[in-house]
């Protein structure tokens, strides 16, 4: 397998955010970069390490010019690739129309930041969410319809997603909770 090949289908496998599941895919997303390339996760976490400054030098005529420099050593290249590595795939991860609006930040780090600022909400979304979770929990119940699979899914995801939140059902509850939500049938 060549390496475009490879990066095809590793592109293929991000996981894609989707409105009100930032919790679960900052979780996900963050598997994904450990798994494909840690150094890459590591410049979302600590930034890129490459930090260019410009450069003041003095002419012939005695007139000033300034530069940023690009990256010079093999490992400030590397951090750079990386960065930009980093940055592509989290572009890639968000929805099209979310495209032009975060495209803008042009290091991976502060897009991450923004992009947690924008989905991940404060912390009265997050108690709100947690409060509607608990309420879907309470008010859960299983149509004759669907098969016990389907049934144990759709409640272990409402407490998977409670517990990204920080609320606790134990297996106790959770086992008596499907019980009782199962149709009588």
């Amino acid at each position: 397998m060549d390496l475009e090949t490879t990066q095809t289908n590793a592109a293929a496998k991000l996981p894609l955010l989707k409105q009100g599941e930032y919790e679960m895919w900052r979780l996900i997303i963050e598997q994904y970069f450990q798994i494909q390339d840690y150094a890459l996760w590591d410049v979302i976490e600590n930034g890129n390490s490459f930090k260019p400054t410009a450069r003041t030098t003095t002419n012939v005529d005695g007139t000033f010019t300034s530069s940023i420099p690009g990256p010079v050593t093999t490992e400030e290249k590397a951090q750079k690739k990386n960065d930009v590595k980093a940055r592509s795939r989290l572009l890639m991860a968000l929805p099209n129309e979310h495209q032009s609006t975060f495209n803008q930040y042009k290091d991976a780090k502060t897009l991450f930041a923004t992009i947690q600022t924008r989905f991940g909400g404060n912390n009265a979304t997050k108690k709100t969410q947690k409060t509607l979770l608990k309420q879907s929990y309470e008010n859960f119940k299983a149509p004759s319809t669907e098969s016990l699979d389907f049934i144990f899914n759709r409640l272990q995801k409402i407490v998977s997603q409670l517990a990204i939140l920080g609320g606790n059902i134990s297996q106790d509850d959770l086992n008596l909770k499907f019980l009782r939500s199962l149709p009588s049938e």
